[in-house]
């Protein structure tokens, strides 16, 4: 060995690399589905090196949204981030079917930091804050007085949070008197119908005292929380009221100094989200089912909502809704960030929010979940302080998997990263004169 090779070996031992970048290659993709408030199908990447990157699908997704794209990513170099994702973009979609490629993302990221021993946010362009201001998912109570949606709110604020958003939505109004107009045909409130049977159209209206309940709802939350908390509602929209119905009630709830309204009209409709956002004062913020940065440029373009409110787990991943982010800001958006998943997901979105210069705050869906933070190890102790998370500096994502947290809570049907031999090879038929379609 000459002096030379000395040198270089001994600066190669001394940069921890924790791999054979070059030699690097993708050997298996594996999941385990976690039950919870919403699924979390939760992915693992595996190389022939020892190292892996965990990643996740979007909540209440399928694991099979990531798991179609594997016998794609077997044999590639993961450090070949950009082309091995540009290959499998083009087969993700809104909502859901966004979840596969994201949760990939996630997973690539993790895995190039864990290799070359830097936190995700750095492939990012670098941090501009060290902690992650935080709100909080706020369900609603099953009593649907103002008294009781108060109450569930000021416990946010005791945790020490200082920015709560509470779920309002036109449900709250179906056992208050002369809170609609007319009778709903076969009104139901499920995951199905969305609020209305099928073929029976938007026929329920909110009535001036419909109106005035989630008022003083909304009322009785800010005189409980007081104004040092800032307040956001959820669940009001989705396509239940239409736009003339929506101004009427931001109007009603003007005065309470709302953050932002949330999804107040179908998530594809353009036209409506400008007609309300230029109708009202209250923000109006929208985006958590749209898909990588094309999903989102017309919203942005035409300005048709004042906040974009990605989830970087339907939106590309990390990366991709930095670009959204960026793309926003120079046409004076800010970002706040959607999420309801597992502490995988949840570290992914700090290290992207950390280096998203116009962010304002990210979701915390699972605060009332005992078992959530035992899914993974690495998290930092107590996790919220003063309504912050702080940003992890760790490699990759700076969290691992608790295999025993994740086995005690899997769906029923779920295997803990077994073998999934089923998609290593491509599910694309050829014909054969003598064989039937080839599987």
């Amino acid at each position: 060995m000459t002096e030379d090779d000395q040198v270089r070996g001994a600066v190669e031992d001394a940069v921890n690399t924790y791999s054979s970048p070059a030699d690097l290659r993708i050997t298996d993709m594996r999941y385990a589905v976690v039950s919870s408030n919403y699924d979390y199908p939760i992915i693992r990447i595996d190389t022939n090196q020892d190292v892996y990157g965990i990643g996740e699908v979007r909540d209440a997704g399928h694991p099979e949204n990531a798991l179609q794209f594997k016998s794609m990513l077997l044999g590639q170099n993961p450090c070949n981030i950009d082309m091995v994702l540009r290959a499998i973009k083009p087969f993700g979609n809104w909502g859901r079917e966004g979840g596969g490629v994201s949760g990939i993302e996630l997973a690539l990221w993790d895995l190039i930091g864990k290799v070359y021993g830097v936190p995700c946010y750095q492939f990012l362009g670098g941090k501009y804050r060290d902690k992650v201001r935080i709100y909080a998912d706020t369900p609603e109570p099953e009593e649907h007085t103002p008294e009781a949606f108060a109450q569930r709110a000021l416990g946010r604020k005791e945790m020490g949070l200082t920015f709560i958003k509470c779920d309002v939505r036109l449900q709250t109004l179906v056992d208050a008197e002369g809170g609609m107009v007319g009778q709903p045909t076969g009104f139901e409130y499920d995951l199905g119908r969305r609020g209305r049977a099928p073929g029976s159209g938007q026929v329920v209206k909110v009535a001036d005292e419909g109106i005035a309940r989630m008022a003083k709802i909304i009322g009785a939350v800010r005189e409980a929380v007081g104004w040092d908390v800032s307040l956001c509602i959820d669940h009001f929209g989705h396509g239940y009221l239409m736009a003339k119905e929506v101004i009427r009630l931001a109007g009603a709830l003007e005065p309470y100094g709302l953050a932002w309204m949330e999804d107040p009209m179908p998530w594809d409709d353009v036209d409506g989200h400008r007609r309300v956002t230029e109708a009202v004062n209250v923000p109006i913020a929208a985006g958590e089912n749209w898909y990588l940065l094309d999903g989102f440029r017309e919203f942005i373009d035409r300005h048709a909502l004042d906040i974009i409110h990605p989830d970087l787990l339907t939106s590309g991943g990390m990366l991709e809704t930095k670009r959204i982010a960026d793309y926003a800001e120079r046409r004076g958006i800010p970002t706040a960030l959607h999420f309801a998943g597992s502490p995988i997901a949840f570290v992914a979105n700090l290290h992207c929010a950390a280096a998203i210069p116009s962010f304002v705050a990210l979701e915390h869906h699972g605060l009332d979940l005992p078992f959530w933070s035992d899914l993974v190890t690495g998290l930092a102790d107590p996790l919220l302080e003063d309504g912050y998370a702080e940003v992890p500096d760790r490699p990759g994502l700076g969290v691992d998997l608790n295999l025993e947290g994740i086995k005690a809570n899997l769906r029923d049907d779920s295997g803990l990263f077994e073998p999934t031999d089923y998609w290593t090879t491509p599910k694309l038929g050829f014909w054969q004169p003598d064989r039937r379609w080839d599987k």
